[in-house]
Order: structure tokens, then sequence, then C-alpha cells
């Protein structure tokens, strides 16, 4: 009876320890996975994600003379559906001229008030001149009349005589003075409509001008094409009721969609790597299978605060090598830019990097039944993987996650630890000298 507790017991100590091994070891070997480390061609690439746009397109703009007249801001009333094809001349947006009608309105009364004043100050002129005539047509009469006295008192005594051309005097002095006024207030009226006739001139002008501005709330299509709206100042496409700045009157655009472009942004970190004429792989979120190829043709020299974002990015533009008739502007991208492509070069996927807090960069490296925490000095990196300029050779075996019991282990320090910068130093320096092929695309 006690022999056979014995071996119950003896049992269940198997059963119990074989059963912890086991998890133990299925536990290690599911963590423990194990990647080669390459040698050969590696591409030091950018991916971003980008947004198509025409390369070329022609703006339609509202009236951006409003700024003349005080008028800062318009509200976008109506505006045609995006995407829709339109001819020259056809409507595309309507803005609110409340604003603009007031002043309009204020210039049609400066109009009406000064055709008044020009059209009365006509009427009096006119009488003016007339009665001015009459009186020096008057005058005249009376200095002929004076004349005739004269001549008929030859006859009569000295006196009446001296009397008669005394009387004949004065009336030639008066036509003479009437004759003389008559000349200056002709030139002050001739002057006086001048100027409500250059007055007049002016505020006509203005109301012309106001009423060919009042046309262009109606914001038509200056050629044939696709209507894209335009985007405001926090990137979004504008909408009805809008607010379209005058200084920046943009309501749409119409796009050349025989050359696109994709408008993409680079963080901070990146951007140093990035370059005018670096060749790009795009894909098309909306067509994953459809591949296309790219130049960066701008990259900013400064960068800006995008909406939702706390770091600095660069804008960088890429024109899309093929012309597509699928390819519309909004649509996504995914751009990968070709930054540099190093031959012979030895590395490993980014899983495999770790780091100490005294700046130690190592990987768990395999070496037959042995696992070595390797340090390792690390150089140019792209998305997936890390060139290894010291540390690991081609064909060695590096753990992508954290080997069971491995984590407090020794750190194998690379020789010359003191002189590390220093070898990192000669490392890259080797790497981009003659014995590497470096090709800049």
């Amino acid at each position: 009876m006690k022999r056979n507790y014995i071996v119950a017991a003896t049992a269940v100590l198997v059963i119990v320890f074989g059963f912890f091994i086991l998890r133990g070891s299925n536990a290690s070997d599911s963590s423990e996975i194990i990647a080669s480390v390459k040698k050969g061609e590696f591409r030091v690439e950018v991916e971003t994600t980008g947004e198509l746009e025409a390369k070329n397109s022609v703006k339609i703009v509202g009236p951006s003379v409003l700024t003349q007249y005080e008028i800062w801001e318009v509200t976008l009333q109506k505006i045609v559906e995006e995407g829709t094809v339109v001819k020259k001349g056809d409507w595309v947006a309507t803005l609110d001229q409340s604003g603009f009608q007031t002043k309009y309105n204020q210039k049609q009364n400066d109009f009406e008030k000064a055709s008044s004043k020009f059209a009365q100050m006509q009427l009096d002129t006119t009488l003016q001149m007339r009665q001015a005539r009459d009186e020096l047509i008057n005058l005249k009469y009376g200095a002929d009349e004076k004349e005739i006295i004269l001549q008929q008192s030859k006859f009569e005594p000295p006196a009446s005589i001296k009397q008669a051309e005394i009387n004949l005097e004065k009336a030639h002095r008066a036509y003479q003075q009437a004759l003389e006024n008559y000349k200056i207030k002709k030139n002050q009226n001739i002057e006086k409509m001048r100027e409500v006739n250059a007055e007049l001139r002016k505020v006509r002008g203005d109301f012309e001008g106001m009423s060919k501005i009042m046309s262009m709330f109606n914001v038509t299509a200056p050629q044939d094409g696709m209507v894209i709206y335009e985007k405001g100042w926090d990137g979004q496409a504008i909408k009805e009721g809008s607010r379209i700045m005058m200084w920046q009157p943009n309501v749409a655009q119409l796009p050349d969609l025989t050359k696109m472009q994709s408008k993409t942004y680079v963080n901070e970190v990146d951007i140093r790597k990035i370059k005018v004429g670096q060749k790009v792989n795009i894909g098309l979120d909306s067509d994953p299978n459809k591949k296309l190829s790219g130049l960066v043709t701008k990259v900013a020299n400064v960068g800006e605060q995008r909406p939702n974002s706390d770091a600095k990015v660069f804008e960088v533009l890429i024109e899309i090598q093929e012309s597509d008739a699928s390819l519309r502007p909004a649509m996504t991208t995914s751009n990968r830019i070709t930054a540099k492509v190093l031959t012979e070069m030895t590395f490993v996927p980014l899983e495999s990097l770790h780091t100490q807090h005294d700046s130690i960069t190592y990987v768990f490296k395999k070496e037959g039944i042995r696992t070595l925490k390797q340090e390792v000095v690390v150089g140019e990196t792209n998305s997936n993987e890390a060139i290894i300029l010291a540390g690991l050779s081609a064909d060695d075996k590096v753990f992508l996650s954290l080997p069971y019991g491995k984590q407090d282990q020794e750190v194998v320090l690379l020789p010359q630890q003191n002189g590390k910068r220093s070898k990192k130093k000669e490392v890259e320096k080797e790497a981009k000298g003659d014995t590497v092929k470096v090709s800049i695309q």
C-alpha cells in the first residue's frame, strides 16, 4: 500500500516537472525569432504619404480689386460640385456681394448727384451767358443811338453838341466794359463746367467700374477644364460658407491633368536626405496594383507646422513621370524616395537593435548554443533595416526579439572601447571610400 503511494507521488512530480519544462521551452521558443545578417545592396529610403495635384493649373478667382474698397473678405455662397467639367465662361461660384452692395449704392447716389450738378451748372451758365449777350446787344444799340444823336446835333449850340459827344463816349465805355465782363464771365463758366465735368467723369468711371465688379461676384471659368476646389489656410477644401480672402481670392482651379505631381511633407529628421533629382516609387491608395515612378523636383528650404502635428515638416514636390488618365487631384499617394543606394553593406532588421542607458547599441547574437549580447556600430538606416559598421558579419544570426532570460547579460564590447567614436568614424569613412561603391539616385 505504501509502495503504491510512493509510485503515484513520483508520477505526479514527473508530470508537474515536465509541464513546467515544456511551458518554459515553449515560452522561450515562441519569443526567440532569429534572422540572418545580410550583406549586399542597401537602399536608404524615406517613405511619406502625399497628395496628387496638377503641376500646372489655371486659378479661378474672385474680384481681387475689392481691396480698393476696403473689403478684405467675402463669403462663398454657392459653388459648382467639385469634379464638374466646365466650358469657358460657365458659372462656377457665387460670392456674397452684400458688403460691396452698400458701397455700390452709395457710389450710384454720388453719380446721380454729380450728373444733376452738371446739368444744373449747364443751365445756369447758359442763362448767365444769354443775359450777358443780351446786355451787350442792348449797349451796342444804345451807343449807335448816341452816335446818331451826335450827328443830328451839329446845327445845335456848342453846349448841346458837347453833351451829345459825352453821352456817346459814355455809351462806348459801357459797351466795352460789358464786353470785357462777358469774356471774363465766359472763362469763369468754362472753368466751372470743366470742374463739374471732371467730377462727373470721375464718379461715372468709379460707378461703371463698380458695375463691372458687381458682375464678378458670379465667378466663371476662364477656360475649359475640371473644377477642383481651392484649399484654405488650414489645408481643407473650401465649401459653401467659407471666407475668401481678397489678397488671395482663389475659389477653385482648373488643373492640367496630363502632368501631375505629388505634394508631400518630410519631417525635419529625414529632410537632409532628400535632394532634387532623386527617384521615387509611387503607389496609389485607390489602386494598390498601380505603380508609378517620380522625380523630386522641389525641396523647401523652410520648415512649417502642419495642422494636428507637433513636428516641423518640409514640403517636397515629386513629379509623376507617367501620364495616366486615371490620376485625379487629391488622390493619396505612398511615396518611397530613394536617397542613396549603397553596395556591399552589412545590415540587420531594426527590430534586432537595442540600446542601453549609456547609449551602447547592441544585438543578441546567436553563436551555436550560446547567446551573446554583442555591441554594434550602426550606420545609415531606412524604414526597415540598419547598416552595421562593426560588430557583426554576414550570415551571423541575431534575435529579432528579446531572448528568454538574457536581458541582464553583460554586453560584449567591441575592441578599443575607449576609442569607439574614432572607430566608428574610421568605419564610416571606409564605407564611403573606394572599397564601397555608392550611387546616389
